[in-house]
This record gives C-alpha cells, sequence and structure tokens, in this order.
C-alpha cells in the first residue's frame, strides 16, 4: 500500500493520521473522486478478491469499483494509516423482493476512535458522506441525509435513511468481524448471476457536492439539490464517449 499514492488518486490533501477528522475528510474525498461502478463485469474482466490487484485499478488506472473493491481498498488504507478497522458483512434491502440479501452481499467498515465505534462505507452509492457513529434510535444528520441505526431481528442492526416522513431500510448487519476472502463467493455471484442487478447494464455514477452523476446502460442522468437537472439517453456506441466527457475514463482502461 503505497499510502501516498493512493491519497492522492482520490485528491486528498490533509493529515495523515488515525483520527475522526482525517477519517471524515477520506471518506467524503474518495466518495467525490472514486466512482462506484460495475463495468468490469460487462467488459467480461473478473472481479478477484486480490487487495494488490485492486489497487492496481483503481489507483494506477484511475477506475472505481464496486463494494469489495472500494471498501476492501479502503479497509486497507485505513490499517495502513493506523486506524483501527475491521471488515464486516451486510445484507442490503431490496425493494423489488421487500427483503434482505444474503449475507455478504456487501462489505462494509467499522473503524473504533477512542473506543468509539463508526459505520464508514465508501461502496454504497447514495449513502453518508461521514462516519456514522453507533447511537441507536438516533438520529444523525450527514449532507447526505439523515440516517438511524435500530435493532433487528436475529441480532443485526439496521441502517436506515430518512426523507421527509419516509424511512428506508438501507441494509442490516451484525459487527462480526470478517475475512475479505469470507466474500469472494457472494463477489463471484454478483457478477455472474442473472438475479443479480450488476449483471444488468453498464453503471457507473459518482456524487457531487450537491448531486450526483450517473450512466446507467443508456442514460446519462445529473441531480442537484433532489432535482433532475438533466437526463439524456444516448445511443449504446456512445458510452465511450460519455464515460470520457462525465467520469475522465477511457474505455482502453477497462
Amino acid at each position: 500500500m503505497n499510502i501516498e499514492n493512493y491519497v492522492k488518486r482520490f485528491n486528498y490533501e490533509g493529515d495523515i493520521a488515525p483520527t475522526l477528522d482525517v477519517l471524515t475528510h477520506l471518506q467524503e474525498t474518495h466518495l467525490l473522486n472514486v466512482p462506484f461502478e460495475n463495468l468490469d463485469i460487462h467488459y467480461k474482466t473478473p472481479i478477484l478478491l486480490d487487495l494488490d490487484r485492486i489497487y492496481r485499478k483503481i489507483v494506477e488506472r484511475r477506475r472505481g469499483g464496486f463494494c469489495y473493491e472500494l471498501n476492501g481498498l479502503f479497509y486497507r488504507l485505513l490499517r495502513a494509516i493506523g486506524f483501527e478497522a475491521k471488515m464486516i458483512s451486510a445484507r442490503v434491502y431490496s425493494d423489488k423482493k421487500e427483503d434482505f440479501g444474503a449475507e455478504y452481499d456487501h462489505l462494509a467498515i467499522i473503524v473504533t476512535i477512542d473506543e468509539i465505534e463508526y459505520l464508514v462505507d465508501v461502496g454504497f452509492g447514495e449513502f453518508a458522506f461521514r462516519p456514522l457513529k453507533f447511537e441507536m434510535n438516533k438520529v444523525q444528520s450527514d449532507s447526505r441525509g439523515d440516517f438511524i441505526f435500530e435493532n433487528h431481528e436475529n441480532g443485526y442492526i439496521k441502517v436506515s435513511k430518512i426523507t421527509g416522513e419516509t424511512k428506508s431500510a438501507e441494509y442490516i448487519f451484525t459487527k462480526q468481524e470478517r475475512s475479505f476472502q469470507e466474500f469472494g463467493g457472494m463477489c463471484h455471484y454478483q457478477q455472474t448471476s442473472p438475479d443479480s442487478h450488476f449483471t444488468q447494464k453498464k453503471l457507473i455514477t459518482r456524487p457531487t457536492p450537491k448531486g450526483r452523476i450517473t450512466l446507467s446502460g443508456t442514460i446519462l442522468k445529473i441531480t442537484e439539490d433532489g432535482v433532475t437537472m438533466k437526463e439524456q439517453t444516448f445511443d449504446e456506441t456512445e458510452f465511450g464517449m460519455y464515460l470520457r466527457e462525465w467520469f475522465d475514463m477511457d474505455e482502453s482502461s477497462l
């Protein structure tokens, strides 16, 4: 892990120390500069749980990734800096199925600072910009919305996002530490199963300070302050052009 090269990849400037302020700044700048994307799946490049390979992809080739890659590598960075961190398994809520996914559906991180635990996640699309402190049944305000932890059945903890009068479950998890390789089966499933939403269409997305830019299939969507500023359909052959324009990424890097 070359810490200097990694933080330079996502335009981080500031101290490198295991403090809450540093963790908060690292998380926000990572989210703003490293996209969530599933393009390897659609360009027939296997995604392997090999952190050296993932480092080369994200840092040297300036790519993004999905949760196992983004949070897996970010976890390694945090440990290299000196944070007390562990990987955990989460089960993501599906509106379509009206249920939570299987174990290892998502990889997230718990960081402990001064004996206080925080949920950290740079691989879940539209989620909190700041580490979420583990305080049950208490609403925490973040620049991306309000979040709350609540007890769920069978010993799970549920994290939900609150928008107005609506509370939407994001995922459930336990605090049990997991090894990176334990996510191997679900990582394979997510990139090969016709039932996985990652195999349905190309996706690359990143937040902006006030909204989000997304290429989903053949649709470009730009939002700001909750309002759709632009939504445009394009031809599949133009995907590379839009990739370069909005994500500074060339198809030759895929």
